[in-house]
């Protein structure tokens, strides 16, 4: 019963069989591969984007902190939610890559932005004064870090705010199959078309070993990026078990029903917890990630049975009153198993 993150999936078979065909013979190294040219013409008609520019790295870290780097000068402030994942979980590397640039945390309710709140941020950074960090960049995370999901006009409606002072926006979409399904728009609705300049277009949370595409929308950046991405460490010599993974995940729609089935497991997982009395929701439950609140008896009896997800925040203590409601955070997968999910809600209930 692993309900901890879909990080802790195996690949899909679909992946693994690719990266064994790649295997064989020789192939060009750092990116040169014929599997990385199916790559960008397969994004590029995914994303209804002829003249986008496509990167492979391995890590969705890397992704986020080298696009962003692109963006932003050392002297500017990236506007993110403040739970966004370059805040909270990558260790400073967005600010490192860019080379001291600073995150400016903005709050906002069930993990998303408002226009009106980063418009009154932008605006109290103030310009023109030496002494202060100056505008950089805009990011947002879609499917957000609480489980929830920007349509493409709400989007839209924050890169307008950006726009209309001259910021380049990024998008962190680690899981973005995940918001695609939920929300039902193309890939381009949710990317170029709302006005996003940069996609960090995950694999490895959605079956793949290890891989994500940094979509340039903008071609004004390419050449800063392959750049960075040298200087870095991160431009693989053997690419084409890269090219491999993602040119897998892109055929015959294999990463959208990763992703249908991702969610689809999360609602029925949202069923079992909200049968339990005296559960609710922490967020609403638009994706692959569900947050909710469980009285502490029931997590100490499906913890101890073997069920493995996170406590929100993480130093909840399993000792105390029985009744007390304690959050959690439960992520489903591709391979996330109905039958699974129905072992736990027979603990939920003893």
């Amino acid at each position: 019963m692993e309900f901890a993150s879909d990080n802790s999936s195996g690949a899909a078979p679909e992946i693994m069989d690719a990266v064994t065909r790649i295997n064989a013979g020789y192939a060009p190294s750092y990116g040169t591969d014929a599997a990385m040219d199916r790559v960008r013409a397969l994004i590029r008609e995914t994303f209804e984007a002829p003249g986008a520019e496509v990167y492979l790295v391995a890590t969705g870290t890397t992704a986020n902190a080298l696009s962003l780097a692109c963006l932003c000068p050392p002297w500017g402030a990236v506007y993110a939610h403040a739970e966004a994942h370059v805040e909270t979980d990558e260790c400073g590397a967005p600010e490192f890559y860019i080379g001291g640039g600073k995150i400016a945390r903005i709050g906002g309710r069930d993990g998303k932005l408002d226009p009106a709140d980063l418009r009154r941020a932008i605006e109290q950074t103030p310009q023109g004064f030496v002494h202060s960090t100056q505008r950089g960049a805009v990011t947002l995370t879609n499917t957000t870090e609480a489980g929830t999901v920007y349509t493409p006009d709400e989007i839209a409606a924050l890169t307008a705010v950006a726009k209309e002072y001259g910021l380049p926006v990024h998008l962190d979409g680690a899981r973005f199959a995940n918001a695609v399904v939920a929300t039902g728009a193309t890939p381009a609705e949710m990317t170029w078309k709302s006005g996003i300049d940069i996609l960090s277009f995950g694999g490895t949370k959605n079956g793949c070993l290890g891989v994500e595409a940094v979509v340039m929308f903008d071609p004004a950046k390419t050449w800063e990026f392959e750049l960075r991405r040298k200087r870095g460490g991160h431009l693989f010599s053997k690419h084409r078990y890269l090219s491999a993974q993602m040119e897998a995940y892109l055929t015959d729609g294999l990463w959208l029903r990763l992703a249908r089935t991702a969610n689809d497991r999360a609602a029925t997982l949202e069923q079992a917890v909200l049968s339990v009395p005296g559960a609710r929701l922490m967020h609403p439950r638009e994706a692959n990630i569900l947050f909710a609140y469980l009285p502490r008896g029931t997590h100490r009896r499906a913890i101890r049975a073997g069920a493995h997800y996170y406590f929100w925040p993480i130093d909840q203590s399993l000792d105390g009153p029985d009744d007390e409601p304690l959050p959690a955070r439960f992520v489903a997968s591709w391979c996330t198993t109905e039958a699974e999910i129905g072992v736990f809600a027979q603990l939920l209930h003893g």
